[in-house]
């Protein structure tokens, strides 16, 4: 049980006026005189605390406590008041009360109609709680009073003066305390009753209240009052200092809403028309409709106000207005709903592109995940492989299938930094960088923006275009993008970035490791068969005004195509060659032949003149001293010959054909393993004092280098000396080291699918690139053979042929 607090300031006047200020004093004084009984009925209140001389409005609506009243009355209208220590307690026990209180006596009671009773009491002095003697129907218990400690010293002097003039400026600025309690302070001559006046008033936590209860030294009771007085005070002066602020805004803009309405009406009595204000407050309510970042739209709002007071005539005017429009037209908060069909984007990706599972894989993933997750941020995918092999255009099919814009942005030559993040206004025609004109061309924030040629990029003394891209493919950067022009953050998170590149060298490693590397490396001789039948040549024949009545490709023309008349990882030379073959024909029917043409293998070389390409393996490596290697090139694989004769002389060694310091090196360990192994492989040991060799890779003039062509190299120096010739259908990569061991190398796949192009039919690797070998398509795998070797002496049995029996080879003297 717990007296409830709640009366309304207008009951507690009512009751005030009806008692009346004498009849108060005349009561308070009668209290003041009576005798502090043994026990008392004890009252427990919630969140205040009654200190003596101080009056406390109540209302008791529980009938336990009404009883208690009602006793208190008929005896001597004395009762103890004590603070409960938590607000929580429902039915109130006696270790739920502080042991100090205040004795009061009632002034006041008065009956509502609804049975619950409103009081006002008075404080009369501090009380501890020694035993309780009743716990029901009410709380009572003996009581021993408390009185002040410590005698009003110079000191305790000067704490009065400080707190009561700090209780004025409280009084003064607090809107709750009458002015009259500045004066009462002023007034009290002793400096408990001005502690307990002043505490009494201050807005503190019921903890804080009874602690200044139960100090019973006045001079310590005072220096916390001073404490907390300075607080509020504080507390109070701030308060107000934001109010007088806000004021004064308010005021200020009224002032300017009541002269611009003084304006209007003056131009609308005149009849005139004010064209810039119309446009200016057009272009205000565009900044609004457009969702502007809380930076962007005070930047927007800020250049806006500087735009309204500035004559049209100024020079930096069209500046203001162009920035305005490019903050206004950008795509804040316009997004395009993705397409989280699964199955349905994986229709889409596989109508548009054969193969590329990889891709197709990654992209379904993504969708996947967003489906789960809106929030996700766009991944920064980077495809790599030679040209042709369909890079832009799977963006353009990812965009597609994801029901997104579609943005592409060639890098190739890109020197300027401010191609990237722009020029600052500062610059005459300055403008954004092509990332935010590419967002405001897509028109939403979540397009698939394609950067291509990323390896293409170069730099100059206008600056690193690389390194300015580090902030737009930085998914933990790119939601702050900065546009030099625009000078405000732009959020980039929600942009799926894709890059193109045909090698990653070129790149820089702190770009490269922003971005997510999927291969894309080439297509085998099926592979490209089924692209041309299913995209290319009908894409060429709607291209060319033709349709299917009048050409037809057998398969086996699209064959010889590939075979004959292109050479390369991509599909980018198929297409034109199937183009030219549409041009012949597009040429007879618009000449009236209408008949259907039929374009067979025999047919081609009408078409496309004489083959271009031949398998010249076979005819290459026919004598001893030849080798075919395999290596990797910017557009996709290729095979190389590596080709040694010997002449007479003393230890000549001579390497031509464009070579770099890798194949360099190459070359003189090869030779120097042959010297050393020279018994073991049944050579002459001085075979090298009495000749020169010379070794040669043909390829015109085209640079060559790289760590691939040890193995070759060597077993081209092992059949001339062994005048055993080497294999047609054997191709080898690998590196050497001077102790034997065949190394690792790179590009696996498109070499591979470089040596099934020239009809090789066995590879031989080294033995740690078997893992790479998952990447090959599984039907070249079938149709090839493939030896793994750890040192060079195993590529011997597997790559020479059995030395001729009869004769003697023209390299051997």
């Amino acid at each position: 049980m717990k007296a409830d607090q709640h009366m309304t300031p207008n009951e507690v006047e009512m009751m005030m006026e009806e008692t009346g200020v004498g009849e108060l004093a005349e009561k308070g004084e009668r209290a003041k005189k009576m005798d502090l009984p043994e026990d008392l009925p004890i009252l427990p209140i919630s969140e205040a605390v009654l200190y003596p001389k101080m009056i406390l409005p109540l209302m008791v609506s529980q009938e336990r406590l009404i009883k208690l009243i009602d006793a208190a009355l008929l005896v001597n209208k004395m009762i103890g008041i004590v603070a409960i220590k938590t607000k929580k307690v429902e039915e109130v026990k006696p270790e739920d009360l502080f042991e100090a209180g205040c004795a009061a006596y009632i002034l006041k009671m008065i009956k509502m109609p609804d049975n619950s009773l409103r009081l006002l009491i008075q404080g009369t002095s501090r009380i501890r709680l020694t035993e309780f003697t009743q716990r029901d129907p009410y709380l009572r218990a003996k009581v021993a009073p408390l009185t002040d400690q410590g005698e009003k010293t110079t000191v305790t002097q000067a704490l009065m003066v400080g707190v009561k003039g700090i209780f004025q400026k409280v009084v003064e600025l607090a809107p709750n305390l009458p002015a009259e309690l500045a004066i009462m302070a002023m007034n009290v001559e002793e400096p408990g009753a001005l502690a307990d006046l002043v505490a009494s008033t201050l807005t503190l936590p019921v903890a804080d209240k009874q602690t200044l209860l139960e100090t019973l030294d006045v001079k310590d009771r005072l220096e916390r009052v001073n404490f907390f007085l300075t607080k509020e005070l504080s507390v109070l002066e701030l308060g107000s200092k934001i109010q007088s602020q806000v004021r004064e805004g308010i005021d200020k803009s009224q002032r300017e809403f009541f002269l611009r309405e003084q304006l209007k009406a003056i131009q609308k009595e005149l009849g005139e028309k004010d064209e810039r204000t119309a446009e200016i407050e057009e272009l205000r309510q565009r900044l609004i409709q457009a969702k502007l970042l809380p930076e962007a739209m005070k930047e927007g709002e800020r250049e806006l106000d500087r735009l309204a007071k500035m004559p049209p005539a100024a020079a930096e005017y069209t500046v203001s207005r162009t920035y305005l429009d490019w903050l206004i037209e950008l795509p804040w908060a316009v997004s395009t709903e993705d397409n989280l069909d699964i199955p349905q984007a994986q229709k889409v990706l596989d109508e548009d592109h054969y193969d590329l599972e990889k891709v197709k894989k990654r992209i379904l993933e993504y969708l996947s995940v967003r489906k789960l997750k809106a929030d996700m941020k766009g991944p920064i995918l980077c495809f790599v492989g030679p040209p042709g092999t369909c890079k832009t255009s799977v963006g353009k099919s990812i965009a597609k299938s994801l029901g997104r814009k579609f943005i592409r942005m060639s890098l190739g030559g890109v020197r300027d930094e401010a191609e990237i993040r722009g020029h600052r206004r500062t610059y005459v025609g300055a403008l954004p960088g092509r990332i935010i004109q590419g967002m405001r061309k897509a028109g939403s924030n979540n397009p698939v923006f394609m950067l291509d040629e990323i390896d293409k990029l170069g730099m100059d003394f206008r600056g690193d275009p690389s390194a300015a891209l580090l902030e737009v493919l930085d998914p933990e950067q790119n939601y702050t993008f900065s546009d030099h022009y625009l000078d405000v953050a732009f959020d980039l998170s929600k942009v799926m970035f894709i890059t193109t590149a045909n090698i990653l060298d070129p790149i820089p490693p702190a770009l490269r490791d922003r971005m997510e590397v999927l291969d894309l490396p080439g297509y085998t001789e099926e592979e490209k068969l089924r692209i041309a039948k299913d995209f290319l040549v009908p894409k060429q024949v709607e291209a060319h005004g033709l349709s299917e009545q009048d050409i037809k490709f057998e398969d086996e023309a699209l064959r010889r195509i590939a075979l004959e008349y292109t050479r390369e990882a991509g599909v980018r030379n198929l297409e034109r060659e199937i183009a030219h073959i549409c041009r012949g024909v597009a040429r007879r029917v618009a000449e009236g032949k209408g008949a259907i043409t039929i374009v067979n293998a025999e047919d081609v070389p009408s078409y496309l003149g004489p083959i271009k390409f031949f398998s010249e393996v076979a005819e290459r490596t026919s004598e001893p001293g030849v080798a075919t290697g395999l290596a990797w090139t910017q557009t996709g694989g290729d095979i190389l010959f590596v080709e040694a004769t010997r002449m007479k002389g003393r230890k000549g060694f001579t390497l031509t054909g464009q070579l770099g310091d890798v194949m360099k090196e190459s070359a003189q360990a090869a030779l120097s393993y042959v010297r050393a192994k020279a018994k073991a492989l049944k050579i002459s040991e001085d075979f090298f004092d009495h000749s020169d060799i010379h070794i040669h890779v043909p390829a015109g003039a085209i640079p060559k280098d790289g760590p691939s062509a040890g193995v070759t190299m060597f077993t081209a120096l092992t059949s001339l000396l062994t005048g055993r010739p080497v294999r047609s259908d054997v191709a080898m990569t690998g590196e050497i080291t001077l102790r034997g061991l065949v190394l690792p190398v790179g590009g696996i796949k498109e070499k591979v699918l470089a040596a099934k192009r020239a009809g090789i039919t066995t590879v031989i690797l080294p033995s740690r690139n078997e893992k790479d070998l998952e990447e090959v398509p599984e039907q070249v795998k079938k149709e090839m053979q493939f030896h793994f070797v750890q040192r060079m002496d195993e590529i011997i049995h597997l790559a020479l042929k059995e030395k001729p029996k009869k004769g003697k080879s023209p390299f051997l003297f």
